[in-house]
Formats: C-alpha cells, sequence, structure tokens
C-alpha cells in the first residue's frame, strides 16, 4: 500500500462523510433526527470545548463538519489498510460503516461523557446506521485504477 493509495482512500473518506452530511441535514430537515453525532460531541464533549472555543462562533459548525470530514478520512484510510482487496465485497463496506457506528456508540459515547440518551428514537438509530453504511458503501467504492 503506497502513498496513492491511502490519499485516494482518504479522499474516499472525506467524499463518504460528506454524503453523511447530506443524509443528515435531509433527515435533520424532515424532523426524523433532532441533532447529528457531530453536534452532539461538539456540545457536549468537554474535551472539544477548548479547542471549539478558540474557533469564532460564527464559524463553530463549519469547524464541526470539518472534524467530521477528518474523521471520515482517517476512516477510509484505516479501511484501505485493514481490508484487503481480496477480501473486499459487495457486503465489506457496508459492514464496515456499521463497526464505525457501533464502535461511536459503545466507545466513544461513553468515553466522552455524551449524553446519547437510550429514549432516543427507533427512528433515529436506524438514520444514523443507514448513513454509516452508507459511509462504508462510499468508502469501499471500486476503484477507478
Amino acid at each position: 500500500m503506497g502513498r496513492a493509495d491511502i490519499r485516494r482512500d482518504a479522499a474516499r473518506g472525506v467524499v463518504a462523510a460528506m454524503a453523511m452530511t447530506g443524509f443528515r441535514r435531509l433527515s435533520v430537515g424532515l424532523g426524523l433526527l433532532e441533532e447529528t453525532p457531530p453536534e452532539v460531541m461538539a456540545e457536549q464533549a468537554k474535551v472539544l470545548r477548548p479547542v471549539l472555543e478558540r474557533v469564532p462562533e460564527r464559524l463553530r459548525g463549519e469547524a464541526v463538519e470539518l472534524g467530521h470530514w477528518l474523521y471520515g478520512a482517517a476512516g477510509g484510510a484505516v479501511y484501505g489498510a485493514l481490508v484487503r482487496p481480496r477480501l473486499r465485497g459487495r457486503w465489506v463496506g457496508p459492514a464496515y460503516g456499521l463497526a464505525i457506528w457501533a464502535a461511536f456508540e459503545t466507545g466513544l459515547v461513553p468515553l466522552l461523557g455524551l449524553e446519547h440518551t437510550e429514549e432516543r428514537k427507533i427512528v433515529s438509530r436506524l438514520l444514523v446506521a443507514a448513513d454509516h453504511i452508507l459511509y462504508g458503501v462510499i468508502v469501499a467504492g471500486e476503484s477507478v485504477d
């Protein structure tokens, strides 16, 4: 795996995170999702406060989104490093996306002390799972090489 591969996989991760953003904006706009996970993290994660306080208030939403895209880039690069080409099948990308969601729910939420209530609607949980499946599909996309 060379640098070009890492850059390509990271770029896929950015595009996938951008697609998630579009999916989430639609979900929020339709009233199906109250807040996106990056918004919840920005509001509740104490570790992020010092970073966000350095950003002018009018640009904090953009900073949060940029952070999500960078996280997406890292996830894309990790996918490329972990999943060998011969193991890639139609199900691997969506499964990877769901694994990232599960890691967020079971790892980052408690680690960051997020008030990720269990009373969150099932529709909200399904939408967030669906956007992570979308992420995985895009990250695992066929190579144009």
